[in-house]
């Protein structure tokens, strides 16, 4: 069931979502050749704490950090560790915040030092693309509008549309009803009402769609090893549009 979220709720989830934009906005200057993933999940936790909330993804399902991080051929789900960043890598950080019980949902893929023209394509395509999937949205549109704006860009740069992931509802919950795929048909799927709030988020890869999971039970990467960009943005749908809630 799709619920429709009341002025109280609204407020609360802008709260929450303004935490994960401020979050991303806080970590950005850390995001350097020799840090590691566990450094920068520390971070963001430390931040999310400080700014009132909790982080929405620490044991979420079992997950047992507090964001999901992300390099290069990995799409989603990255589990933070020791690992060091290091010039030329692209890093997705996937942030989630609870503030008095409703949640913020944003991910955002970055640079690490320099990065090859193949990989700034991807992320600038990428990013583009969510915002072709936003500007579909308003009541009366669909969720295939979405999908089938977001796939008609990523198809026209040649990327690979992952099927098996998809963007949600957000609420009380990280996770709600609809799913919000990154493909599909126009006038298909549910119509959006004002006062929805769903999270979309494109996960493109340069190569294959095709991705499998690791031994960790996390971990999603590409099928080819290519690399993968993740954007994400949590909206509030409206009458005649969408107003984004996790603003970096």
């Amino acid at each position: 069931m799709i619920s429709i979220k009341s002025d109280y709720e609204i407020e609360l989830l802008k709260k929450a979502g303004e935490i994960v934009g401020n979050t991303h906005n806080y970590l950005k200057q850390f995001i350097k050749p020799g840090v590691t993933t566990k450094e920068l999940d520390k971070l963001a936790h430390d931040f999310i704490i400080k700014s009132g909330a909790t982080p929405s993804f620490l044991n979420l399902y079992g997950f047992p950090k507090s964001v999901c991080i992300s390099v290069n051929e990995e799409v989603v789900h990255g589990i933070p560790s020791n690992r060091k960043l290091k010039s030329g890598d692209i890093v997705s950080i996937d942030i989630g915040a609870c503030y008095k019980g409703y949640h913020g949902d944003s991910a955002w893929t970055y640079p690490v030092g320099e990065i090859s023209k193949e990989k700034q394509d991807l992320l600038t395509w990428t990013e583009e693309s969510l915002f072709e999937g936003l500007s579909a949205i308003k009541e009366g549109a669909h969720v295939g509008d979405i999908g089938f704006a977001i796939e008609t860009y990523a198809k026209k740069h040649n990327l690979g549309v992952i099927r098996e992931l998809v963007g949600h509802g957000v609420g009380s919950k990280v996770h709600e009803d609809p799913d919000v795929p990154n493909y599909g048909k126009k006038n298909t799927g549910p119509i959006l009402k004002a006062g929805m709030v769903i999270a979309v988020e494109p996960m493109l890869n340069l190569g294959t769609r095709e991705i499998f999971m690791l031994d960790d039970d996390w971990t999603i990467v590409t099928a080819d090893d290519r690399p993968s960009a993740h954007f994400e943005h949590t909206v509030l749908v409206t009458k005649d549009g969408y107003i984004i809630l996790t603003k970096r």
